[in-house]
């Protein structure tokens, strides 16, 4: 059925792929993005759909403009926030006003405007290091960084929406998404990006984590699948390919997939502070199917392909020299 939905985050990786995803299948989306005096729309200003969207600009710290944007929406898919993991170490404040009062806003304005169903995007980031694998819904909450922290509150104040005022809420928790759009502050383009521009030598921080990655297109068909379930009210729902890899693994088969040799330099200024390195992530996705029957399609490998032609094509767009905090 044709929604009008609200995305906010719309004009970054995962938010523009979400947006073009809505339009494909027929609904009015109105995409939020940060109000800045140059018209800056980030990724979706390269969409091919950007006709079919309305653009509203604001920002999600700010209650006015929230609501305002709220406002007809009959779903909202809350996406914005800080999520350098790195630059959470040196502004945690700006965290708690972005994740934590962003999410409030959100909430409380839906709660005002009597909006059917609000999807809130959490992180694999909040479980730390898997104490069991693989990791389901039910696993401890770890904040092992001032982002996954506020991720957290994010998460609970949502939960709590739900149960004091009945808003129809939905917490997604993606593991590790990859694909074409995505910053190089993550693992994926930052490896691949110096890999087209390099010498053959990329500088990485620690290399023993195991990560869950899932390809985008997944990730946001996810959302959606799950977001529009009625089984997932009031639920918290991982979306994740149940599959994990290591980072020296993952060099050597992006390696193998571009045909080059890689030579890591462990760089120790990428290395997280030792309590706060998430060492394994291994994502249990069963409740996704059992609620949405919505389970992953793209394999690691395919999801790599994609994206690595992506990065050759948009190379210029990128600054692999540089470390993206």
């Amino acid at each position: 059925m044709k929604q009008k939905i609200l995305v906010t985050g719309a004009g970054g990786f995962i938010g523009s792929h979400l947006v073009e995803k809505l339009v494909g299948l027929g609904h009015e989306v109105r995409a939020f993005v940060r109000y800045n005096a140059r018209n800056d729309w980030g990724w979706l200003q390269t969409l091919p759909c950007i006709k079919d969207i309305e653009v509203y600009t604001g920002d999600i710290r700010d209650y006015d403009s929230v609501r305002q944007a709220v406002k007809g929406m009959d779903t909202v898919f809350h996406l914005a926030a800080l999520i350098g993991i790195p630059y959470s170490y040196v502004s945690p404040l700006a965290y708690i006003k972005t994740n934590v009062e962003g999410t409030y806003n959100i909430l409380q304005s839906a709660r005002e405007e009597g909006i059917g169903r609000v999807v809130c995007t959490s992180t694999s980031e909040v479980y730390g290091t898997a104490r069991y694998v693989p990791i389901d819904e039910s696993h401890p909450l770890q904040a092992q960084s001032p982002y996954a922290a506020t991720k957290i509150g994010a998460d609970q104040l949502a939960l709590s929406y739900y149960r004091s005022f009945g808003l129809p809420v939905v917490v997604i928790r993606p593991f590790n998404t990859f694909g074409p759009r995505q910053s190089a502050r993550a693992i994926i383009p930052t490896i691949i990006t110096q890999t087209i521009s390099g010498s053959g030598l990329v500088s990485l921080g620690n290399l023993k984590p195991t990560r869950d990655l899932n390809y985008v297109r997944d990730t946001v068909l996810g959302m959606i699948t799950v977001g529009r379930s009625d089984n997932a009210i009031g639920q918290v729902v991982n979306v994740g390919s149940g599959r994990e890899i290591s980072i020296e693994e993952l060099v050597a088969l992006i390696g193998n997939l571009m045909g080059k040799e890689i030579i890591v330099n462990e760089d120790e200024a990428k290395v997280r502070p030792g309590a706060s390195e998430v060492e394994r992530l291994l994502c249990d996705n069963k409740k996704a199917l059992e609620l949405a029957g919505w389970k992953p399609s793209y394999d690691l490998e395919l999801g790599l392909i994609e994206t690595i032609k992506w990065l050759g094509e948009n190379i210029h767009l990128y600054k692999p020299d540089l470390y993206n905090v």
